[in-house]
């Protein structure tokens, strides 16, 4: 009997080991070109305006992205949101509702792996309706009610279901992405400032391609700062953003851990809401770091938050457990294939990924002394394969903003956001904009 247990136990510690021991299997295509697509400078283009909000466009042709700015409380935020684009709301609203309904069967099918298994006992035994309920009345505790506050607005202008506006937002729980970020500055730079990435790689097949939205938020005195939320309409989360107090957010999901992530937990703020947090109420890199450590967590996440103020960045092994922050000299996981470079934090699509993460190396080291806007987007992005949905480079010091989103259903060009034509925004003048007249 004592042998049995001593045999049951050794396997059970040999799959634990498997599992940490795991690594992502992909990596770029060795024939992967340059982006040599000319970056798209002319200003924004106004379009119409409401009460509280005002409609721009970016960019020209099919590269073209709507350009949101809201006022006011919460409530009215969320209001002139949905008043100025109802029906790309409600198209976008619904069809991310169906592509989740989809994603959800297709993981009770096997075909998709990616769907906590958590949740998915929650959907046999309650229903997508009633499970995704739960993980919002569970998560509602630890969330600031000037979300809710925000999409009852944008439900009443919208027409969209609140609660179906509600769920949609715990999707980034359930579906991380796999995505690449760095922040590059002192010598790794020409001037010695900060330059960050943020590539987000997401399901290309879903409906998000189709409704790429910068919406930028001027909160009421006393409510935090302005910032600008990349996303999609009627999207309130914050994967990728800037503030006008240059600090800027980047996210990896982690799919492949090690030992030091410890837990993870779904009793806590959702993650697409604390960056947000970061982005409307942190002035400094400090008050960042003093969130998320302070804060509680809930999944396997590497953070970036570069401040251009000081032109410094962290990354950070975010999970329920821990809120690791890396700087280039202690960089993790340590690896012949994750080589420290002189004041550049990277991460290739995952925490354990070797075949992203040798090549980002490889670009970003080519570049050292004078890694810019320019050479990411023709030469890191592209060569790494990395940003398939959209890519954002922050040049903070100066206030510039390169984005560039994913090719929609009735586009033409390439597909993937990081081989497609970038779109430069000042964001300074962007975040001076004013209110519409009454």
């Amino acid at each position: 009997m004592a042998s049995k247990w001593l045999l049951f136990t050794a396997l059970i510690l040999a799959l634990n080991s498997f599992s940490y021991a795991a690594e992502c299997s992909g990596k770029p295509s060795p024939t992967a070109q340059p982006n040599v697509n000319p970056i798209q400078t002319a200003p924004p283009k106004f379009v119409k305006s409401v009460k509280n909000g005002k409609l721009y466009t970016v960019g020209v042709g099919e590269d073209m992205i709507n350009v949101v700015h809201v006022w006011g409380t919460p409530y009215e935020m969320g209001y002139a949101h949905g008043e100025l684009l109802t029906e790309k709301a409600q198209s976008m609203l619904n069809s991310v509702w169906g592509y989740l309904e989809q994603q959800i069967k297709d993981a009770i099918d096997g075909k998709v792996d990616f769907i906590p298994k958590w949740f998915l006992n929650d959907v046999a035994n309650l229903g997508l309706d009633a499970a995704l309920g739960l993980e919002y009345e569970i998560t509602n505790h630890y969330t600031g009610k000037y979300f809710e506050e925000e999409i009852q607005g944008l439900a009443a202008a919208s027409g969209v279901d609140v609660k179906k506006i509600r769920d949609i937002h715990m999707i980034g729980e359930l579906t991380k992405g796999s995505c690449s970020m760095f922040g590059a500055n002192g010598s790794a730079t020409p001037d010695g400032g900060l330059l960050q990435l943020r590539a987000l790689d997401w399901n290309v097949d879903g409906p998000f391609k189709n409704y790429p939205q910068i919406t930028v938020y001027h909160p009421n005195v006393g409510n935090g700062h302005a910032f600008a939320n990349i996303g999609w309409t009627g999207w309130i989360g914050s994967i990728t953003g800037v503030s006008s107090e240059k600090i800027a957010i980047s996210e990896i999901g982690v799919s492949f851990p090690d030992d030091t992530f410890g837990k993870e937990s779904r009793f806590g703020i959702p993650f697409t809401y604390i960056l947000r947090d970061i982005l409307q109420f942190d002035v400094s890199l400090q008050d960042a770091m003093k969130r998320l450590s302070s804060a509680d967590r809930t999944c396997d996440l590497i953070l970036g938050v570069g401040d251009g103020k000081d032109s410094e960045f962290r990354g950070v092994e975010y999970s329920h457990s821990v809120a690791n922050f890396f700087t280039s000299d202690n960089l993790k996981p340590t690896a012949d294939w994750h080589p420290m470079i002189r004041d550049i934090v990277y991460w290739g699509m995952d925490w354990l990924c070797p075949g992203y993460s040798v090549v980002l190396a490889r670009q970003l080291t080519a570049y050292h002394g004078n890694i810019t806007a320019a050479n990411t987007i023709q030469y890191v992005v592209p060569i790494v394969q990395t940003g398939d949905l959209h890519v954002a480079v922050y040049d903070l010091p100066n206030e510039v903003l390169y984005v560039a989103n994913a090719r929609a259903d009735d586009e033409t060009g390439p597909n993937m956001a990081y081989d497609r034509a970038f779109i430069r925004m000042d964001m300074a003048t962007v975040f001076s904009e004013q209110p519409p007249s009454p």
